[in-house]
């Protein structure tokens, strides 16, 4: 690992304009390239103290030996520049976009003498006209097929058509029509490479003029009474309209745009493009890539341009791209694009309309292409036992932990204070065993006293269960054995049905919790209360994603590429998730309750009615017996115990209005603590067991 201070420029050398840097490790591989407005400042950015740098910073600084950089006239020139040495050194720290798959696209090479159409992937070769991409190759087999009937350009290999016009006999495509057969000399040159550009055309959008031409071409036919060649024009009307309604209108204003959205994480990025063309989405395509370096979702554009346009030209890069955040600056950006368009480009985040409901379309579909890439590499074998493997390194385990309990805490402001466990298995979740706690040793919020209280309830749990081979019921049983003292009657309901033991019984290899060093420190101060030393224990920053162990006054920084990483991220992510949705859904019941739930028989019909007759708990609870009972299913026991109950609940304070001061009445048919207005809170993601 080098000293940044080795190597750093000494002052005045750098200059302070434009220009492009590069950071070289001791074999003199280029591991990091950037650009700058100015060169001074920037680079002053890496050569701080370590401890203020961001962990990635960190790592390529520290690899790094030495610097160098160039200086450039303006920005624009810079952005150009940073793209080529990008492509030429590959640099490991640089944001590199991955294909998630090798698209498509519909290719017709103009570059030679007798045009043909066919689906290509990989390189974009010179001379070759291109588009889409499309998701799948069936979808352009299937648009050619139609629009041969109209442009009968060649499809056929070079070795097809040599053997063709050897023979003197065309294929079958030239029989049926859907070849104008240049390969026994039915059109010159000439002639075919005029499809071929009316074939071009069409498939950029100018559909309306071949339509129109068509339909004209067919009343003609028609008044000259030549109904085959009349039924033949309809017939291609009618494919080239059926070719057209493959892509749907979805900007009515025939605009040509792509659109580029960003779904991320802290250690990766998903990136997907519309190509709308003419009003139409003509192609779609998406990247993944990997975070290696600290950067916004602006310079994640920034690269998605770079990588979508650098080797394009012309009408390949559309008159409007919008995205959901601009690079900063953005007009160098801006003037890049326009100059590899040769024309102004706007460049824009849509705010609303159309184009906004599109962006949204994208954004979701940059989400799921998240989601999918995070469940194929969740799912691969050989990446989860990877991980393992580096996770038992870099904590110094004796085994791969095949087992692994993760624990978050949750309040809001000190109330209703909660803790998950979930329960990772091989690498993969197992949400059965997912488990929740209430926190019942004291009142407000202290993260680190709450940890120590649940690691130390689901391990006590566990030493008894360990005795017992077994687990107890919810309820009286659960306390006597979480205070050690099994009864007879809950030892038969330690295993289940079919004689295995229950989930507590089972300890994990690692322990991991959501926080730093004092989260760490009380869990395993829980671990040694009771004796329980064949544990591991670990915690995960989340804001550095720092891996912390007991005693060790500096964290473990695994590698921001690392599998081991990962699954840690995926495993806290979880906890939290789980946590989270337990705490809203303990709130919502809170904000939810009301005095009548404690009337014994009332139900919500009963409930309902009584709020309906009086329109609202204040007036209900001003109400007399008599007048109680005049509600349609309420008798006079029940409206007693009805008014002991309200009298018995403390009334809820008076709702005041922050900007006026006023008092406000209470509306009518709401119901809620004490009175309280109710307060809907969001549904609980799943149900697991409360402990």
């Amino acid at each position: 690992m080098a000293d940044p201070s080795s190597y750093r420029p000494k002052p005045g050398e750098i200059p302070d304009s434009p220009g492009v840097y590069r950071f070289r490790d001791e074999h003199r591989r280029v591991i990091y390239v950037g650009k700058a407005k100015s060169l001074r400042q920037r680079l002053a950015n890496y050569f701080q103290d370590l401890a203020g740098l961001h962990p990635r910073t960190r790592s390529m600084v520290t690899t790094a030996a030495s610097v160098e950089w160039t200086v450039v006239s303006t920005e624009v020139e810079a952005l150009q520049l940073e793209y080529s040495w990008i492509k030429e050194y590959d640099p490991r720290f640089n944001v590199k976009y991955r294909d998630d798959k090798s698209y498509p696209y519909l290719a017709v090479t103009m570059n030679e003498d007798y045009p043909r159409v066919q689906v290509m992937r990989g390189h974009k070769k010179k001379g070759v006209r291109y588009f889409g991409p499309y998701a799948h190759a069936w979808a352009i087999r299937d648009t050619v097929d139609l629009l041969l009937r109209v442009f009968p350009v060649r499809t056929c290999s070079a070795g097809v058509f040599k053997n063709a016009a050897r023979t003197g006999r065309p294929c079958l495509l030239g029989y049926i029509g859907k070849c104008s057969a240049p390969c026994v000399d039915r059109v010159s040159a000439e002639e075919h490479r005029e499809l071929a550009d009316e074939f071009c055309d069409f498939m950029t959008g100018r559909t309306a003029t071949y339509i129109r031409r068509l339909e004209k071409q067919m009343g003609e036919a028609a008044e000259e009474m030549e109904y085959e060649r009349a039924a033949r024009l309809r017939d291609d009307i009618e494919a080239l309209k059926k070719a057209m309604e493959k892509n749907a209108v979805v900007l009515a204003d025939a605009t040509d745009a792509d659109l580029i959205a960003v779904a991320e994480d802290e250690l990766e990025a998903a990136v997907q493009i519309f190509h709308v063309r003419g009003g139409r989405v003509r192609g779609q395509r998406g990247w993944v890539t990997d975070k290696v370096e600290e950067i916004t979702t602006g310079a994640l554009v920034e690269h998605a341009l770079q990588q979508l346009y650098g080797e394009e030209t012309g009408d390949a890069v559309p008159k409007e791209v919008l995205v959901p955040a601009l690079p900063d600056p953005v007009e160098p950006v801006q003037e890049w694009l326009a100059g590899r368009r040769g024309s102004g480009v706007s460049l824009r985040v849509p705010q609303r309309g159309d184009k906004k409901a599109l962006m949204e379309t994208v954004q979701r579909n940059a989400q799921q292409a998240l989601v999918l890439h995070k469940t194929k590499r969740a799912s691969d074998l050989t990446t989860r036992s990877r991980a393992l493997e580096e996770i038992s390194d870099a904590l110094d385990l004796d085994s791969a932990p095949l087992r692994i309990e993760c624990y978050d805490i949750s309040h809001l402001q000190g109330d209703d204070v909660v803790a998950s466990m979930v329960v990772f298995e091989d690498g993969l979740a197992r949400k059965s065993e997912y488990r929740r706690f209430q926190i019942k040793g004291f009142a407000g919020q202290d993260d680190v006293r709450s940890m120590h209280e649940v690691i130390t309830r689901r391990f006590r749990r566990y030493l008894a269960e360990k005795e017992k081979t077994g687990e107890w019921s919810d309820g009286e049983d659960a306390e006597n054995a979480e205070n050690g003292q099994l009864t007879s009657t809950s030892v038969g309901t330690l295993t289940e049905d079919d004689g295995r033991p229950k989930k507590f019984a089972y300890p994990p290899q690692l322990v991991v919790v959501d926080g730093g060093a004092p989260q760490v420190t009380a869990a395993q101060r829980a671990l040694d209360d009771l004796g329980i030393d064949d544990i591991a224990v670990c915690g995960l920053a989340k804001r550095l994603e720092e891996v912390w162990l007991p005693g060790d006054d500096d964290p473990v920084v695994l590698p921001r590429t690392s599998e081991g990483l990962y699954l840690l991220q995926r495993v806290r992510d979880e906890a939290h998730r789980f946590a989270i949705s337990y705490q809203r859904t303990k709130r919502s019941k809170r904000f939810r309750s009301s005095p009548l739930d404690d009337v014994p028989g009332l139900g919500d019909t009963r409930k309902q009615a009584l709020l309906k007759h009086f329109g609202s708990l204040k007036k209900l609870r001003s109400a007399t017996i008599d007048q109680i009972c005049e509600v349609p299913g309420i008798g006079r026991k029940t409206a007693e115990t009805i008014a002991v109950a309200l009298a018995q609940a403390a009334p809820a304070a008076p709702a005041v209005n922050m900007a006026t001061g006023e008092i406000m009445e209470e509306e009518p048919g709401t119901m809620g603590s004490s009175g309280e207005p109710a307060t809907m809170g969001a549904p609980d993601e799943r149900r697991g067991q409360e402990t």
